[in-house]
């Protein structure tokens, strides 16, 4: 572990204004150019809606309450329920303001490691819960597919060059499912099967001229991976089971939020095909340069969901979602840091 404070480095002024700021502006640009307030001034408010707000709030608790007892499982109760509450919000906090391609996990590593954990125990509960949430979309992605197809699951014709070719949104979903499908199974052969092994494989590719400069952080994934396999080892069915159940849980929450402020302004005649969007929406954020996908969000939800909010309301939909969704994470996260800094360095 660094004897530097990550904290200190990420949660500036400057990085946490950053993401608010970006999301300012495009709130605004979606208010002002996306959204028809004629159409808005038509809708009438009703009890009905208030409570599917409620609801798709209630579903951000559950999620969060999913990830807290997931945390609890992986660290054998180490951690109390408020413990688990202070390092989800900072984890999401430090994710929320990091580009996507990047997370939180750095930050996540040392939250950890101040709240008691060894270096190895952190460094497993943070693989960990990455491999669960990969294979939760591993194994939810062809569920889905097999009940809705592909033919209505890209609406929209989003294209992205990557290595000089060009892809379209179901291209782009296709690589990334790949990709998520392929670090999974290597995260599994060196936690399960042989870690030494994947490190020397790991470390001697990156000793080849092109790849030689990123030679010590692959060591040191090498050591991480390592570390895992041991405190892994000999965990009982029921650890996994209850971990992986709650990673089902919160992922499945946190998609249902949409669903339900859907609700709210429209009925939804296909929620499995709403459910399945988000899915590949996730992968176009995954690939997101910026702070916590700030703007590629909101633009990704308008493309992809807009077949299913009224008419002339789907920038107004994307703002609120991110309004439940996202921001909460940034209060909390201010509200929570200084109380926090004081308590493991007291």
């Amino acid at each position: 572990m660094s004897k530097t404070n990550p904290i200190k480095a990420l949660f500036t002024a400057k990085k946490i204004a950053i993401p608010i700021a970006i999301g300012l502006l495009v709130a605004i640009y979606m208010l002002w150019k996306n959204t028809d307030w004629l159409e808005f001034s038509k809708i009438k408010w009703q009890w009905q809606m208030i409570f599917w707000f409620f609801v798709a709030f209630l579903m951000m608790v559950v999620r969060d309450l999913a990830y807290m007892y997931r945390i609890r499982v992986l660290t054998d109760n180490h951690l109390t329920w408020r413990n688990s509450f202070d390092v989800i919000m900072l984890w999401e906090f430090a994710s929320a303001i990091t580009p996507s391609v990047v997370g939180g996990t750095g930050v996540a590593l040392y939250i950890l490691n101040k709240e008691g954990l060894s270096t190895g125990k952190s460094t497993a509960l943070v693989m960990t819960t990455a491999l669960f949430d990969e294979l939760f979309y591993i194994i939810t992605v062809p569920f889905v597919i097999l009940f809705i197809g592909t033919q209505h699951l890209f609406p929209i014709e989003l294209q992205k060059e990557i290595f000089g070719v060009v892809f379209s949104a179901k291209g782009i979903f296709i690589i990334g499912y790949a990709f998520t499908l392929l670090l999974s199974i290597i995260i599994i052969y060196g936690v399960f099967i042989n870690p030494k092994a994947l490190k020397r494989i790991l470390t001697g590719i990156f000793k080849l001229k092109p790849l030689k400069r990123w030679q010590p952080k692959i060591e040191q994934v090498g050591d991480d991976i390592i570390l895992t396999s041991k405190e892994l080892k000999g965990k009982p069915f029921t650890f996994w089971f209850k971990a992986f159940f709650a990673t089902m849980f919160s992922w499945t929450a946190r998609f249902w939020v949409v669903n339900f402020l859907l609700l709210a302004f429209t009925p939804v005649a296909d929620h499995l095909l709403v459910y399945g969007r988000q899915l590949v929406m996730w992968v176009i954020m995954l690939i997101s340069p910026t702070p916590g996908g700030t703007g590629i969000a909101e633009f990704a939800f308008e493309g992809f969901l807009a077949d299913f909010t009224p008419l002339g309301l789907a920038g107004l939909m994307a703002v609120l979602w991110r309004l439940l969704s996202y921001y909460p994470y940034l209060f909390m996260g201010v509200i929570i840091l200084p109380k926090w800094l004081k308590k493991v360095y007291s």
